[in-house]
């Protein structure tokens, strides 16, 4: 016995055999309205500039962040390396300075009572970690 094909405008499930028409989540009859997805491209345009948007912040927030650690990691780098014959004290200002011979010397000295070039001045931390003043 041959089976009939059903015509395409017919929703009929061979598997089940049933007609399944009022399952569906849109209508399948010939003279139901056109389904026409939303014009999301708007939406999406928007969206992508504002996430990209989000992650230049973030990215230029980094980068910020890196330059500064950068500069932190100079300036004990700068002082570590300099001379000195003391033991540091937490949370005391120290002077670093340019001797003649240009090499680089950390000192209590004020910067207005000695001849050196001063380089900067600076107060150990906590965490043993220099800080630009």
């Amino acid at each position: 016995m041959k089976e009939e094909k059903k015509p395409d405008y017919i929703v009929f499930d061979e598997e089940t055999q049933s007609y399944n028409s009022k399952l569906l989540p849109y209508s399948s009859n010939v003279s139901a309205p056109k389904i026409t997805p939303p014009d999301v491209t708007s939406w999406k345009n928007t969206s992508i500039i504002s996430a990209n948007n989000q992650f230049k912040a973030k990215y230029e927030a980094i980068q910020e962040e890196y330059k500064e650690m950068m500069q932190e990691f100079e300036y004990n780098s700068l002082v570590y390396n300099a001379k000195f014959n003391f033991e540091p004290v937490v949370g005391k200002i120290y002077h670093l300075y340019r001797s003649k011979d240009d090499s680089t010397f950390l000192s209590l000295i004020l910067p207005n009572e000695c001849n050196f070039e001063h380089l900067g001045t600076f107060k150990l931390g906590p965490d043993k970690t220099w800080e630009k003043l």
